[in-house]
């Protein structure tokens, strides 16, 4: 049985297997989350990256999918990045490209047999995913797919009281 919860905590911090990047396709690092996780990775992380290759002009890791490095200077042992999508108002997908975020990363996860993620909220900063929705997505694509992966202990990181509030509410709902 694997245990979905909330903290209002730096996913930096976190001694888990892995922690999530919600990064942006190069995966050289960036503002939000994705930056905090480079600055306290250290160099190593973006060398890490680097060495990814790409699979377009441009982009490291496609909208929806998921890419592993090591967590260098991390708590955690390793950085799983996932690129979630931007709002564009709902009519491009979206919603779809989230859930599937959550998906990959619990596909690599299980590929590397770790029991235990922390989760931001995806999409929810600079990419405009309306917040509310983006944890209902979360929560239900994290249940229907977690038991399969194997993991066992699931963090959503609130980087606010607003938003631990809405994931407290999203785990709420059966």
């Amino acid at each position: 049985m694997s245990r979905l919860r909330t903290e209002r905590v730096d996913i930096t911090t976190l001694a888990v297997d892995a922690i999530v990047n919600a990064a942006n396709p190069l995966l050289l690092g960036g503002g939000g989350v994705d930056g905090a996780i480079h600055r306290a990775a250290g160099p190593e992380l973006l060398e890490a990256c680097r060495r990814i290759p790409e699979v377009a002009p441009g982009v490291r890791c496609e909208t929806g999918s998921a890419r592993i490095t090591p967590g260098f200077r991390l708590p955690a042992r390793h950085v799983i990045h996932t690129v979630g999508p931007v709002w564009q108002g709902g009519g491009v997908h979206e919603e779809r490209e989230l859930a599937a975020c959550y998906r990959s990363v619990l596909a690599v996860a299980a590929e590397h047999a770790l029991q235990s993620l922390a989760f931001p909220a995806i999409s929810c900063g600079v990419y405009g995913f309306p917040k509310e929705r983006a944890c209902q997505i979360a929560v239900a694509t994290l249940r229907a797919h977690v038991e399969a992966s194997g993991v066992r202990d699931i963090v959503l990181v609130a980087f606010d009281a607003t938003m631990q509030v809405l994931w407290s509410a999203a785990l709420a709902r059966d």
